[in-house]
């Protein structure tokens, strides 16, 4: 496995991706140049953990609705953490089905 620009394995930064949230990913999308494997991870971690952070604050914007889907919302994103952290961690290029998309498109150009 070869290392990136910040000195660590792609799959360990692949995986730092996801720690923080969309917070990681947009540090590690602005400082890692040559990986493109943690490029794409950093890139899916802003645009689904971003597109949960906004939800979850649009779900406190409606009291009801968001008191019913707020649990459903953090358990399903739990999950996501979860699997994109052992997907990274296993050197894989997991792609999901509308993020994915959006991360390949956009880690490969310098957008920030």
């Amino acid at each position: 496995m070869q290392k990136t620009s910040i000195g660590l394995p792609e799959n360990i930064a692949g995986m730092l991706c996801y720690i923080l949230g969309w917070v990681s990913g947009l540090i590690l999308y602005l400082i890692e140049k040559d990986s493109d494997f943690v490029r794409y991870h950093a890139t899916q971690s802003i645009i689904v953990f971003g597109a949960l952070t906004l939800a979850s604050i649009a779900m406190g914007m409606v009291p009801f609705i968001g008191a019913v889907l707020a649990p459903l919302l953090s358990l399903l994103a739990f999950v996501l953490w979860i699997i994109l952290l052992i997907k990274a961690f296993q050197h894989t290029r997991y792609k999901l089905p509308w993020a994915g998309d959006l991360a390949e498109k956009y880690a490969d150009k310098n957008l920030l």
